[in-house]
């Protein structure tokens, strides 16, 4: 299906779920819009009427695409694969496809939603102890089904949205200085998937909305 318009994406240059649409965009070869939504600015932009509207979660990423607007992330990355379909993100294979449901949900599910900005907040001083230990509790559980399912890439030879969901978590887990000597499987992988130009060029360090000081 070829939208009208380009989709517009709501986000912040450094959430791992916008993250998330923007390597999926870059993997489709889709073009579209930013408008950026700072989740620390006057008290985080997010939280306006104005955004409500737009995501009643009051949370990024938020797409509008085909005359109707999405939120969460998965949803939204299955709605452009279900509608735009080459590159495919999910494997033929229905043992395949499962595995990249359980990569994504236990990213998506089990490690992220527990060290976002807004649980951080509530966290207090403590915040990094907290987001250490969830991040290294999910990645305790992900390593050995990786190193099961794993080929070139999370799960056999092809690129998926396990892998889009993936590298996002490593780059917290390295901003919250987790000790990714540990899992080996994660890092290999990683390492191979930053290298790939749909990774860099949706990189937190590449948006309209990055700072100025972490622009590489």
């Amino acid at each position: 299906m070829a939208a009208q318009t380009k989709p517009v994406l709501y986000g912040y240059y450094r959430s791992s779920c916008s993250w998330r649409v923007r390597i999926a965009f870059a993997l489709k070869g889709i073009e579209y819009e930013q408008k950026p939504i700072n989740l620390i600015k006057d008290g985080g932009q997010q939280l306006t009427d104005q955004f409500k509207a737009i995501n009643p979660m009051q949370q990024v990423p938020a797409v509008s695409i085909d005359g109707i607007t999405l939120s969460q992330s998965l949803a939204i990355i299955q709605y452009i694969e279900e509608t735009r379909p080459e590159p495919r993100l999910l494997p033929a294979d229905p043992m395949q496809r499962a595995h990249v449901r359980i990569i994504c949900d236990i990213i998506a599910s089990g490690i992220q939603p527990l060290q976002n900005l807004y649980v951080l907040q509530k966290i207090g001083e403590d915040k990094v102890q907290w987001a250490q230990h969830f991040i290294n509790r999910g990645f305790q559980a992900l390593e050995p089904v990786l190193k099961e399912t794993a080929g070139k890439y999370c799960v056999g030879d092809e690129i998926s949205m396990a892998d889009i969901c993936l590298v996002p978590q490593v780059y917290n887990a390295d901003r919250f200085k987790v000790d990714m000597t540990q899992y080996p499987t994660i890092r290999r992988l990683n390492q191979t998937l930053v290298e790939i130009e749909a990774f860099k060029a949706s990189h937190p360090s590449r948006q309209p909305d990055t700072p100025d000081d972490l622009r590489l």
